[in-house]
């Protein structure tokens, strides 16, 4: 890593000249690093905005999930049984589904040996459970805060190599050249920076992107405070986006944002809604049901069955999504509350549908209150809360619909490396999952697909551009960026106010629930704020200015992924997945769900297809395209050695 000072734009300007940039401190981002470091491509420099923000070190569940190949008992398994499964999920690439499964063995013993603690038998086999979407038992997890573990494990590694890690710098251009990355401009918001032209540039030859999913789009979210992505300057520099209708979705409690998946539903809590104010508490899941026993084993069913499925939404758990849902449409505030059970009443655990009852009874659980039940279960869940200063013992947890994982997002190479040549999208924020993943695949794929990524830099991508060649490509995007801070700084108006508004419309139209209308009005108000953007938010401030950039992010982002919506309803998609879309021609799983909630069932229709789209200069491409099938390759032992000998069998 070299630092200078250029003048560009008229500006003197920090330079940081380097072979390769990862973006992103989780993770993913972590494990390309060590993973570069390690196959001596040593100029590496990390670029985040905290080093102890993000996705992967904040976030959970009550028992995170990470996917790999089975590891113990005797139970069947092979690397192209695990890509059948991965590739079966719709909208998948073979080549992704295979490298996901045929490294995941290496990516989670990598993790073993950082020394997160994996359970084992006293043998020494990795012991699994039987995830959503997973045929076997290959889930494993060391509690709620699995990928935690993961980032700080693989933090420290990272910081014994040396490697710099540069913090309070936000992405806001990628710089090109003719189809090629050639570095970034970044927001620096570091003190001492430079108020007259606040801005570090980057000159690498090679981005590793580990931003992940641009869940700022919405307001209602399990994502922690903070995180937001970086869509959009990806889609602006010319990555295509893979995927983009493909969200995950469910309710989850606002304060702190988490999924409440698992023992917080299978312990049978309480819900119960409120009007704003606090008054006119109901148990409203018994306006629309009277069935005490089916609505309680819906709610258990929903510890297995999160997020949102619009498979499961007739004869499964997900109709509570929809309740809540609607009851939030009404203006009230929706509620869990562990301290009584539903109506008051002791649960008849008899009469419990079977896989609730069984359970109940296996893991002990039939006696008491919901929070009793969730202390002889799984004492951290109810740890998770206090920690937070929420006692679910003493008080309810409000919730909302939210938006919990991308599984569309930059489309990327069987090298992780997307159509900007140098550009590579790692972890959330690329687009390698289809619509129905296992489980904890996320995981996996991070530390897959940055593993990848690393071997394709370290094999094949060396020196930065020259000085020359940097400067002609970096002056126009460092001159917009200049623009549009010296823009927002003399405009008017509430960026905080207005971020609300355009994530909250996200929210109630673009999230599990969607309708042609409503979609297409909302892509057309994305569009308009876009285009006011620089003269309707003001920046007085560094933090402001900040909030701006991202603003500005997150609104291509939305043009983007709306633009994605209206095309895939246009092409007569189903509901799927975890979205339901509109369909008058539909039925509707129950009759007193509103007209709205008509819709046809997935039958596989586009499942084998993946819709593509680019962005450019505000207007949108989009194209469809045949899933690449699974790979066959030659496995005769002597021709692979051979060519691994030449190549590493990675490709240029």
């Amino acid at each position: 890593m070299r630092e200078t000072n250029m003048t560009l734009a008229g500006r003197k300007v920090r330079v940081v000249t380097c072979q390769t940039v990862v973006v992103g401190t989780g993770a993913a981002g972590f494990n390309a690093a060590l993973r570069l470091w390690e196959y001596g491509h040593r100029d590496v420099v990390m670029v985040t905005e905290h080093v102890n923000a993000g996705t992967s070190r904040n976030t959970g569940s009550d028992k995170q999930t990470y996917y790999k190949l089975t590891m113990a008992g005797q139970e069947p398994d092979s690397v192209h049984e695990m890509a059948q499964t991965l590739f079966d999920g719709h909208c998948v690439d073979g080549e992704h589904a295979l490298a996901e499964a045929a490294m995941s063995a290496e990516c989670f013993m990598r993790l073993v040996e950082l020394g997160v603690p994996f359970p084992r038998t006293k043998y020494g086999e990795f012991v699994g459970y039987k995830t959503d979407h997973d045929p076997r038992r290959r889930a494993t997890s060391v509690g709620p805060y699995t990928s935690r573990l993961m980032t700080e494990k693989l933090e420290a590694a990272v910081r014994g190599c040396g490697i710099p890690i540069l913090e309070h710098l936000l992405v806001v251009k990628v710089v090109t050249h003719e189809g090629a990355s050639h570095g970034l401009v970044c927001l620096d918001f570091s003190e001492g920076r430079d108020e007259d032209c606040p801005f570090t540039l980057f000159c690498c030859r090679n981005v590793v992107y580990a931003v992940g999913g641009p869940c700022g789009m919405y307001k209602h979210s399990v994502y922690p405070a903070g995180c937001h992505g970086s869509s959009g300057v990806a889609f602006e520099a010319g990555a295509v986006g893979k995927n983009l209708t493909e969200w995950q979705y469910s309710f989850g409690s606002i304060d702190p944002p988490w999924t409440l998946s698992g023992s917080y539903m299978q312990v049978l809590p309480r819900f119960f809604s409120t009007d704003a104010d606090g008054g006119d508490e109901r148990e409203f899941l018994f306006d629309f049901f009277d069935d005490l026993p089916f609505v309680l084993s819906r709610v258990f069913l929903k510890g297995y069955q999160m997020p949102f499925d619009v498979r499961k939404v007739a004869k499964g758990s997900s109709i509570i999504d929809i309740l809540v849902y609607l009851e939030s449409c009404k203006g009230r505030r929706v509620y869990l509350d562990y301290r009584q059970n539903p109506l008051g009443k002791p649960v008849d655990f008899d009469t419990l549908e079977d896989e609730a009852r069984d359970y109940l009874q296996k893991v002990g659980a039939c006696f008491g209150t919901p929070i009793e039940r969730l202390w002889h279960m799984n004492r951290p869940a109810y740890d998770f809360y206090m920690d937070r200063g929420v006692d679910l013992a003493k008080e309810p947890l409000e919730v909302v619909m939210s938006v919990q994982h991308n599984n569309g997002g930059l489309a990327v190479n069987e090298w992780w490396e997307t159509d900007v040549r140098g550009l590579f999208a790692v972890g959330e924020v690329a687009g390698s999952h289809g619509v129905y993943r296992p489980g904890g695949a996320a995981l996996n794929s991070g530390q897959v697909g940055s593993t990848r990524a690393a071997q394709a830099i370290a094999r094949y991508r060396g020196t930065p551009p020259d000085q020359a060649a940097f400067a002609a490509a970096a002056e126009t995007p460092l001159r917009e960026a200049l623009s549009f801070a010296a823009q927002v700084r003399a405009a008017k108006g509430d960026v905080a106010a207005k971020t609300e508004e355009v994530t909250a419309r996200m929210s109630r139209h673009a999230a599990f629930f969607r309708n042609r209308r409503d979609v297409a009005s909302t892509l057309e108000a994305a569009r308009r704020d876009l285009e006011a953007l620089p003269s309707g938010v003001a920046a007085p401030d560094m933090a402001s200015l900040k909030q701006c950039f991202w603003l500005r992010d997150i609104l291509i982002s939305q043009v983007v992924y709306l633009s994605a919506m209206v095309d895939y309803i246009d092409a007569g998609g189903p509901s799927r997945g975890s979205v339901l879309v509109t369909d008058e021609k539909g039925q509707k799983p129950y009759p007193a769900l509103p007209d709205a909630f008509t819709y046809r069932d997935d039958d596989g229709f586009l499942g084998d297809k993946v819709q593509q789209v680019r962005y450019q200069n505000g207007d949108c491409t989009i194209g469809w395209r045949a899933v690449r099938p699974l790979p066959t390759e030659d496995l005769t032992f002597e021709n692979v050695w051979r060519s691994y000998r030449e190549t590493q069998n990675i490709d240029g």
